[in-house]
């Protein structure tokens, strides 16, 4: 139940607070205004729509209805993992691997086109929707929405939890060997 509830209510959140914004805001350019920023904390932190046609930072553009293949592989993954394989037994894989899936989806929604209207550029018709924007000086990370971040938290979740499972192995064999040496 906590795995459906989180994946359920984080594409909920995405899906809702991209709709939300641009609604609020307008597509970007070349549809939507030229320079239509709007901070929160000045010029830090802001809004702004755009649609990434790639993956991760813009790679592979053009590519999403691979990308959308993709993303049903490593839906079915997680739900083989964790069903299957027993992670749901951990609630902490459960946690991780929920925020996964809720990223999953969240974004798997826009790469299907359900959210493109006729007269959008074409290109966009497998184009995820972002809208958090992060600037410090001249640099300015490239937007992201809700689902990117879920998907990096269960991602980061899942790389500590590997990496406190490798040290509590290694310490275990480490005493395991003192043991029976003395």
């Amino acid at each position: 139940m906590l795995f459906f509830a989180i994946a359920v209510i984080g594409c909920a959140v995405d899906l809702g607070t991209k709709q939300a914004v641009f609604d609020w805001r307008g597509p970007p350019p070349p549809m939507g205004p030229s320079h239509h920023e709007w901070w929160l904390v000045e010029p830090f932190i802001g809004i702004e729509t755009a649609v990434n046609i790639g993956a991760l930072f813009g790679l592979g553009a053009g590519a999403g209805r691979y990308f959308a293949g993709l993303s049903v592989f490593a839906a079915l993954g997680i739900l083989v993992w964790l069903f299957r394989f027993g992670a749901a037994k951990d609630r902490w894989l459960t946690i991780a691997l929920a925020c996964v899936m809720a990223g999953i989806f969240g974004n798997l929604y826009d790469r299907l086109g359900f959210w493109y209207q006729v007269g959008m550029p074409v290109e966009w018709q497998s184009g995820v929707r972002d809208w958090i924007l992060f600037r410090y000086g001249d640099y300015t990370w490239p937007n992201f929405n809700i689902a990117d971040s879920m998907l990096v938290c269960g991602a980061a979740m899942l790389m500590w939890q590997a990496f406190r499972d490798s040290s509590s192995a290694e310490s275990e064999s480490t005493g395991t060997a003192q043991t029976t040496s003395e």
